[in-house]
Parts: structure tokens; C-alpha cells; sequence
């Protein structure tokens, strides 16, 4: 029985396997088998200079990422965007390193064509395909879900979208009145929760999904203990996952289940990955501007008395204080108790320092915080310690934050937050968008935020 069991697990687990793995390695494969075969399609050997490559190709596009959208407008868009902002790193590595002419210029213009017309093609072939290939090897799973609640109908839309998984939702089973229901959980009621174990042993069942609130121990208890006498696989969903996380997920320590309510986005490969990308952008970054550093110095220098580089106390990672740079745009140095915001027309500002705060010319001495480790490239932005303390008695969840190194742009500076936030209002919503980044990083968003940095510093909105 335990055999039995044990193998039905597997492969009950199998489709949930399958398209984790097909999600994480369809972007990276493609776009190496198109260089493979652009390679070959001219006559090229794929070795050498080819297949490093592909390697490095493989690295900036794996682990993959589903689109955000699901019409075809909304794929090609990601796509598009990812895939540009790949080439445009790649290009700017083969410039500064001389390595541009060790490839035959049919391959790279060809493989930067038509590479992002298969990663469209496979996107969309991809959730349409998987799950009849599943079903064809009996591998098409029949679920239902014991709690018609809010998550009970959230998880059942999850799954309707989601049809790489290849589960389908029979229906539900809640002990509450049908007027009570959501019309959507009353077309499809199966019964009452006391009524599942008989169900799942008349017809054909393969996972269970319990979304009753976990004040409802007794009856979970009593659901699990009346299926023992089933195949299916019985998975608890946590009313937890309703609320507001952070890089939610599960993990084990020592065999024992732990779950991650509030975590950073950057550990294990994440962390390394985060880390070696900021290190090489930052190097190319100050080595082709390192001109432009020398002569602004030089004119703040000439411009106003003082230090050319402003140092200012701020929270980095895990809240701990850091050092960082800006060349001086004031006529003061502020770093105390009390830190005033700079506003349009501030007669603090030098002229030559409105001109560099307008252009963000000001932040370009953070790339060396960066190689120092103090911040990223991409993050949240960071804020004067007085500000710190002033808005996270606030702001719920300002501290959160810090859960990844401050970034010399960020997801809320491209989406219209930059500059002052003379208002609480203003930094709630420069804090959402901070927050949405830890949930949803990836290396892609962050070429993606770096791309569009370019543009809100062309249009110099808010810089004062």
C-alpha cells in the first residue's frame, strides 16, 4: 500500500515538475539552439567563441519567466523587451572586450532576428501543447478543492490559467449554505467537506487542495485522517498566502516544513547571479565613463567651495548604515537629525548642481558603492537616515525594503516616483512599488528598469 502510494506521488507530482522545468529552461534553450543553428546554417563551427556565447546567453536567460500577460500583444511585448535588452548587454560585453569580431556578422544579425520570433512561438505553442502531450501519457491530473472561499476560487482560477500544469478542477466541496456561496462556487459544488473522502473513492480523483481557513484544524484534521484510505495527493493551501508576502515559499529544515512569509529574493543562485551582474555592469559602466567622472569633479571643484563627492549615512542591506557617494550639487552637506528634502528652486542647490541633479548626473559616483557591495544598480532607492526614521513610523512595511541592497535606480523611479516625496501619500506609493520589485525580481526586470532608466533621466521629470 505504502508502495502504491509512494508511486502515485510521483506521479501525481510529475505534471508540477514537468512545467516548472519546461518554465525555467524553454528561453534559455531556445535562444542557444537558435544560435546553434544560425551557426551552422552559414557554416560556422559551434565551438569556441560560439559556445561561450551560449553559455553566457544561457546565464542571463535561465531561470525563465512566464509572461505577465497572456494575449499575444502581451507576450510578444515581454518577449521583445527581454530579448533587446539581452542583445544590448551582449553587445556592449563584445564592444568593450574586442571579442565582436571572433563572429561571423550573418550569425549574430540572424540569431538577433529570429531568435525572439521562436521564444514567441514557443510561449504560445508551449501552454497549448504541454498539456495535451501530459494527458496523452495519462499524466493529466483530476483535482478538487475542499473550501468554495475566496482562496478556494483564486486557487481555482490559478489553475484554469495555468494550463502547462496540466490539473483540471472538478469542482468544490464547502459545508456552508449555497446562498452563502460565490455563484461561481455554487455552479460547481460537489457537497459538503464531510463528503469528500466518499467522492474521491467513487470516481477518479488525483489531487486534493485544502483551502479551509486554518482556524478550521479539527476539520482538516478529520478530512486527512478519512482520506488515508485514498491514492490522491492532498496538498494544504494556507489562508496565510491571502495576505501581503514577500517572496512567500516553502522549505524544509531538517525535515522539518518551514514557510517563508517575509523573505529577500536573493538567495542560493539568486544571490550569486544579483551579485556577478552588478559587478561586471558596474566595472564596464565606470571604465566608459570614467572620463565624465573626472571632469564633473573637476568643475563642482571649480564651481563652489568644498568636496567634489557628497557623503551621506544610509540604510543598506538589513537596515545596517552605509556610506554613499554623490558628487556635491549643494551648497551644503546635510547628514544629521534632520535632513531637508530638495525642492524646486532650492537656493541650496548650485547652478552646475542643478544641472547634474536634473540630468542624475549626481548618482554616477554609486557605481562605486556598488563594486564596494554597499549597493546594487537595481533596487530600492536609498533615503537619507532622517527620512528613514521619520516615514517608517508611517509607511506599514517601509522596513521591508531593505530586505535587498539599495539600488541606484529602481521599479518606483521608472514608474514616476522620482525626486522629492513631500507627502506620506507619495512615499506609500514609492514604497509599493518597492515592495512589488522584491516580489517579482528577476534579472529580466532588472535589464528591463535599467533600459527605461535611460529614458525618465532624458525626460528629467521630477529631478530638482
Amino acid at each position: 500500500m505504502l508502495a502504491t502510494q509512494d508511486s502515485h506521488l510521483r506521479l501525481t507530482q510529475a505534471p508540477l515538475a514537468v512545467a516548472a522545468l519546461v518554465r525555467m529552461l524553454l528561453e534559455a534553450l531556445v535562444a542557444v539552439g537558435c544560435l546553434a543553428g544560425c551557426a551552422i546554417a552559414f557554416g560556422e563551427p559551434f565551438a569556441g567563441p560560439y559556445v561561450i556565447l551560449a553559455l553566457l546567453v544561457f546565464s542571463l536567460t535561465f531561470p525563465g519567466h512566464a509572461p505577465r500577460g497572456t494575449s499575444p500583444a502581451a507576450i510578444a511585448r515581454d518577449v521583445l523587451t527581454g530579448w533587446m535588452l539581452i542583445v544590448g548587454l551582449l553587445l556592449m560585453l563584445g564592444w568593450a572586450t574586442r571579442t565582436i569580431a571572433f563572429f561571423d556578422e550573418r550569425v549574430i544579425v540572424t540569431w538577433i532576428a529570429v531568435t525572439p520570433v521562436v521564444m514567441f512561438g514557443a510561449h504560445l505553442l508551449t501552454p497549448v501543447l504541454l498539456p495535451r502531450l501530459l494527458a496523452a501519457e495519462g499524466l493529466k491530473r483530476v483535482a478538487v478543492i475542499a473550501g468554495g472561499g475566496s482562496l478556494g476560487l483564486k486557487l481555482a482560477e490559478r489553475i484554469a490559467d495555468t494550463p502547462i500544469l496540466g490539473v483540471t478542477v472538478a469542482g468544490f466541496f464547502d459545508g456552508r449554505t449555497s446562498d452563502r456561496l460565490e455563484p461561481a462556487v455554487r455552479e460547481r459544488l460537489l457537497g459538503s467537506v464531510d463528503d469528500i473522502a466518499d467522492y474521491v473513492k467513487k470516481h477518479r480523483v488525483d489531487l486534493i487542495y485544502i483551502t479551509l481557513p486554518m482556524s478550521s484544524q479539527p476539520r482538516i484534521m478529520k478530512i486527512c485522517d478519512e482520506l488515508r484510505d485514498t491514492t490522491a495527493s492532498i496538498y494544504f493551501v494556507p489562508d496565510i498566502f491571502m495576505f501581503d508576502l514577500i517572496q512567500g515559499r516553502m522549505d524544509s529544515i531538517g525535515g522539518m516544513p518551514v514557510m517563508a512569509v517575509c523573505e529577500t529574493p536573493f538567495f542560493g543562485v539568486n544571490a550569486m547571479v544579483k551579485r556577478l551582474s552588478d559587478i561586471v555592469l558596474a566595472s564596464l559602466i565606470l571604465i566608459l565613463i570614467s572620463p565624465v567622472l573626472l571632469a564633473i569633479a573637476a568643475i563642482v571643484k571649480i564651481t563652489s567651495p568644498g568636496p567634489a563627492l557628497f557623503k551621506q549615512r544610509r540604510y543598506g542591506l538589513d537596515g545596517r548604515e552605509v556610506i554613499v557617494y554623490k558628487f556635491r550639487s549643494m551648497r551644503v552637506a546635510e547628514d544629521g537629525a534632520v535632513v531637508k528634502q530638495a525642492t524646486k528652486d532650492d537656493p541650496r542647490v548650485t547652478p552646475f548642481g542643478a544641472f547634474i541633479r536634473r540630468t542624475s548626473l549626481d548618482e554616477l559616483p554609486q557605481f562605486i558603492n556598488v563594486l564596494q557591495g554597499r549597493m546594487s544598480i537595481v533596487g530600492p532607492r536609498p533615503h537619507a537616515v532622517a527620512h528613514n526614521e521619520q516615514y517608517r513610523k508611517l509607511v506599514k512595511g517601509y522596513m521591508l525594503r531593505h530586505k535587498v541592497r539599495p539600488g541606484i535606480t529602481g521599479l518606483a523611479q521608472v514608474k514616476g516616483m522620482r525626486g522629492e516625496t513631500e507627502t506620506a501619500d507619495k512615499m506609500m506609493m514609492r514604497i509599493a512599488y518597492d515592495l512589488e520589485y522584491l516580489r517579482h525580481w528577476s534579472l529580466k526586470l532588472d535589464l528591463q528598469i535599467i533600459w527605461r532608466t535611460i529614458f525618465v533621466v532624458l525626460k528629467k521629470d521630477n529631478a530638482y
